[in-house]
């Protein structure tokens, strides 16, 4: 890289516009949305969709709710040709849905386009041809004026092309290509002339496609050029302004949500961001944020885990991990600080009586979009206590007192450490029993227990299993768990104070089970606690103190 970069890149002009108006604006309703997914993103593939991925795709774009959509670019072979025109005369076309497809300004390309589409109830054709300096003086050698030329050429071709097809309603779109880095009175000038042949109204408006065709500046830039645009275009209540933003600078949504903010219409992308280079604007990104913000999109990605599956198996790219709202683990935290913001959100949540969203870390409710909140949190060694409290209580439904909490998280702790991998709700269960709850080699374990006696003087007699030989204790106390611990501290058990005990149900109805938790102390001052869980709760609370013993 170069220590001078001004030496080989100039920065991009600021577009002469001092009384802005976008920046105080606000996006309070959808934009019309295009996929082109099938076109731009399509050609963009290392392997192109053939015709079952395609239909598979426009399946899926129609199941999320989208009614426009750029089925392809017919001229470019047979196999483009075979599927629109398959489309159309098949009857796979909704009749809420309009396909559009692309062509260049020339009159064989335009001519083809409209053979795909005849028999169509509806469609828009797409016209384009680039405008910017470079092309005009790198790729085609022309003046202002050839350009111009060039973009009337091709609308009177749409116009006499679609008058040959009277029983289809034609639509027209027209991109003056590459005006992101074109001259704004150039591109005004080209697109009024493609007015003046094909003579949009209100009713019927021409749309007029203005796309960051490559990336070149920052979106406040881009939103400059649209309000600029949109000002000085004549008969602008006879245009629909569409974005059609690339992401180049990674910056293709921020760039398309100011340009809805300096007055366009509509907008072009693919789903998670598909196409050249660095990709179209991403659809599903940009209607999921309008979401947050309380806005219906008009797009349905509520099962976003099936529309992944789908985009992936026909794009064969994958949907990245960190990928926003879809990814496998943009709702996951590891770290402790997180997961306990997390945890407490949740718990707000739930304690409150209205409808309103506000868990820390989590712009979206994950159920919104057919997510369970299994996967929220997990664990390695970044994890603190709270995580691992929500991990048991999502998995086993256990509610862990917070002192208990830190107990356990230095044994996952020490398990992640030991292992250097993510800790899942398998590992933490199987350690959690390990340490709380007593098994075939536990040293104490309960056989059977009888409790007698009127209330402040209890009597216990059970019977353990102490080295895997049964004994018979007995103990008086002022409830159960004093009661036990008088047996044990009798026998052979150690002598324990309880510190604190809690319960709950695991679950509901009959064949709920009950959780005991106790926290003790030692005549040595160490704390040690019990976890029991049995279908009786007063079952439970003698297993927990004997588990308590047994870590003692």
């Amino acid at each position: 890289m170069l220590r001078d970069p001004s030496v080989k890149y100039r920065p991009f002009p600021q577009v002469d516009l001092p009384d802005r108006q976008w920046p105080s604006r606000t996006i309070t309703k959808p934009p019309r949305w295009l996929s082109t997914d099938m076109r731009d993103g399509n050609q963009a593939l290392i392997d192109p969709m053939d015709s079952e991925k395609k239909q598979r795709f426009f399946d899926l774009l129609v199941k999320v709710g989208v009614k426009e959509i750029e089925v392809g670019f017919p001229s470019a072979g047979a196999t483009e040709f075979d599927f629109i025109s398959g489309l159309v005369r098949g009857g796979k076309v909704p009749d809420d849905v309009i396909v559009q497809v692309l062509t260049q300004s020339r009159r064989d390309l335009i001519e083809t386009s409209f053979q795909s589409l005849k028999g169509a109830r509806q469609a828009i054709v797409h016209l384009y041809n680039a405008v910017s300096p470079a092309w005009r003086r790198i790729v085609f050698g022309m003046s202002r004026d050839e350009i111009r030329e060039i973009a009337v050429a091709g609308a009177k071709v749409l116009r006499d092309e679609a008058a040959k097809q009277p029983d289809t309603d034609w639509h027209f779109e027209y991109s003056p290509e590459t005006f992101s880095t074109a001259e704004l009175d150039f591109s005004v000038e080209v697109c009024e002339a493609v007015m003046e042949i094909l003579r949009p109204t209100p009713e019927r408006p021409l749309i007029l496609n203005l796309p960051a065709t490559v990336e070149a500046a920052t979106p406040n830039i881009y939103a400059d050029q649209i309000e600029w645009f949109g000002r000085n275009i004549r008969n602008r209540d006879c245009v629909v302004i569409s974005l059609h933003t690339h992401n180049d600078r990674g910056t293709g949504v921020a760039a398309s949500e100011l340009g809805l903010l300096a007055g366009a219409d509509r907008v072009e992308g693919c789903l998670f961001g598909n196409g050249e280079r660095t990709g179209n604007v991403d659809l599903v990104t940009l209607a999921l944020n309008m979401y947050t913000q309380g806005v219906d999109p008009g797009l349905n990605f509520s099962d976003i885990d099936q529309v992944i599956q789908t985009v992936e198996y026909c794009n064969q790219l994958p949907v990245h991990p960190r990928h926003p709202y879809a990814g496998e683990l943009v709702f996951t935290a590891f770290s402790g600080s997180h997961q306990d913001a997390i945890k407490k959100g949740f718990a707000a949540q739930e304690a409150r009586n209205d409808q309103l969203w506000d868990v820390p870390y989590l712009p979206i409710d994950p159920k919104d979009l057919g997510r369970d909140y299994e996967a929220v949190i997990r664990v390695n060694s970044q994890s603190g206590k709270g995580g691992i409290a929500w991990v048991l209580e999502q998995d086993r439904g256990l509610k862990l007192p917070k002192r208990m909490q830190a107990d356990f998280s230095r044994h996952v702790q020490a398990l992640a450490d030991e292992t250097s991998r993510e800790l899942n709700a398998a590992d933490i269960g199987a350690l959690f029993d390990r340490t709380y709850l007593p098994g075939s080699d536990a040293r104490i374990a309960l056989v059977d227990y009888e409790e007698s006696g009127a209330a402040g003087s209890r009597v216990f007699v059970g019977r353990i299993a102490v080295d895997g030989e049964t004994r018979s204790i007995s103990g008086r106390g002022n409830g159960l768990i004093s009661g036990v611990i008088d047996a044990l501290s009798g026998t052979t058990g150690p002598t324990l104070d309880v510190v604190d005990y809690s319960e709950h149900a695991i679950g509901h109805g009959a064949d709920a089970q009950a959780a005991a938790y106790v926290e003790c102390r030692t005549n040595d001052g160490r704390t040690v606690f019990g976890v029991g869980i049995d279908a009786d709760i007063a079952t439970a609370s003698v297993r927990a103190v004997l588990s308590a013993a047994n870590r003692a």
